[in-house]
């Protein structure tokens, strides 16, 4: 299994990718840089809901909760790559990669500092779970399939009702642990939102979990609202685009950068979601993305198209529009895929062979058409073709045969008695 790498351009793990350089700003500086807040239709959105209420698990390289910025933000947290802090909050990873969770996390949800200053995120009162991977050249002691099956689950049980997922396994499939993980937000009515990847970091089409039916998954768009060349990867799987150059994010420890990739496309769409989830506590998970997919603004021409997805995000839009209900995920249904993809695949025994249970011995295959035994004695037409006049013929020609040799032996006979 390839390692799961966090899919910014901003992050090299390992791919030796450029970084935006990294710009310190002065706090004062920085509100003024984040021009998707208006331009995406955030402030706009906050006049009817901030987010408050909604957990939003952030599954990345651990939250620094302790960051002015989101001050109040992180609730609740959990390691499991077994080299992490219980609470999710130690940034795991070698040097900037170890900053990404927190980079994502204060887009999504950042507080700012005080008025007017620091960072400022999407949903500025939702919470953060943050559950801590070890990701690229970070080593755990699980794998990272594993990991992120496992952070899946914890993060439904512990009342997520959004996860972010900035982070791509670099190829279109994905382990069938992963299967009954994302079945089982599904299942709870979780929204699962996953950056495209970028084609800085080698990423030239999507991957998973981009590519799990069900999943909202993030492209990523310049400051002008095109199609982001380095930062953003395509594919038929995409279903919104958001910023994804020119961003900024609070750094562990204090301190901003400005960075790049879908990996911050995907919290400013998180953050929409946790809005809409605000605003609209009564709809179901498949309703939410419908509000985000279908408020978008149609950018590149054909609708949805694998650059653009259904178009450039509109966070007011999705929180005030008259949108229809839909009854079914508009990105897919994970568990039609595995019925149709994984029934060819020979289920594994249950660990430690509890409440195993044998497979049922298959059925013999019935005739297409059976034919009853009385047939043989009160023909049809069918059974006389089929059966008399063959068998006629074949005993006609044995008896024949059979007379012929008895006559020749018979001739053969007389002629030796002669002599």
């Amino acid at each position: 299994m390839r390692r799961l790498v966090a899919a910014a351009g901003a992050v090299a793990l390992g791919l030796g990718v450029a970084l935006v350089p990294a710009t310190v700003a002065r706090a004062d500086q920085v509100r003024d840089m984040e021009y998707w807040l208006k331009d995406y239709g955030f402030t706009r959105a906050w006049d009817t809901t901030r987010g408050a209420g909604v957990k939003v698990a952030v599954i990345d390289t651990g939250v620094d909760g302790s960051v002015p910025d989101l001050a109040g933000a992180v609730v609740g947290g959990t390691d499991v790559s077994g080299v992490g802090a219980a609470s999710g909050q130690k940034p795991l990873g070698d040097a900037e990669s170890a900053n990404h969770g927190t980079w994502v996390a204060s887009l999504l949800a950042g507080r700012g500092t005080t008025a007017g200053n620091g960072v400022l995120g999407a949903a500025p009162e939702a919470s953060i779970l943050t559950v801590s991977v070890a990701l690229g050249k970070a080593i755990g002691r699980v794998s990272s399939d594993d990991q992120i099956a496992e952070a899946v689950r914890w993060a439904v049980d512990n009342g997520a009702s959004v996860i972010n997922m900035s982070l791509t396994r670099n190829t279109l499939d994905w382990p069938t642990s992963w299967d009954e993980a994302f079945q089982y937000a599904f299942d709870h009515d979780v929204v699962v939102v996953a950056a495209a990847g970028n084609r800085g970091s080698g990423t030239s089409e999507v991957g998973a979990p981009a590519t799990i039916p069900g999943v909202l998954t993030v492209a990523g768009v310049d400051r002008q609202g095109t199609a982001s060349f380095d930062a953003s990867a395509q594919g038929i799987t995409i279903g919104v685009s958001a910023p994804s150059e020119q961003l900024v994010g609070a750094n562990p420890g204090g301190g901003y950068v400005q960075w790049a990739g879908t990996s911050g496309a995907a919290p400013l769409v998180s953050g929409a979601v946790a809005l809409v989830r605000a605003a609209h506590p009564e709809l179901k998970a498949p309703d939410v993305i419908e509000r985000i997919v279908r408020t978008a603004r149609p950018a590149g021409g054909a609708v949805p198209s694998p650059i653009y997805g259904f178009g450039l995000l509109d966070a007011a839009a999705a929180v005030t529009a008259d949108v229809p209900h839909v009854t079914a995920n508009p990105m897919g249904d994970l568990a039609e895929w595995i019925r149709v993809h994984r029934r060819a695949e020979a289920p594994t025994a249950p660990p430690g062979g509890q409440n195993a249970q044998a497979e049922p011995v298959p059925a013999k295959l019935a005739p297409e058409r059976a034919v009853p035994w009385k047939w043989i004695f009160w023909p049809q037409w069918s059974v006389l073709t089929a059966f008399w006049l063959p068998f006629a013929l074949i005993a006609g020609f044995l008896a024949l045969a059979v007379l012929g040799g008895v006559g020749a032996w018979s001739h053969f006979r007389r002629t030796r008695s002669k002599e």
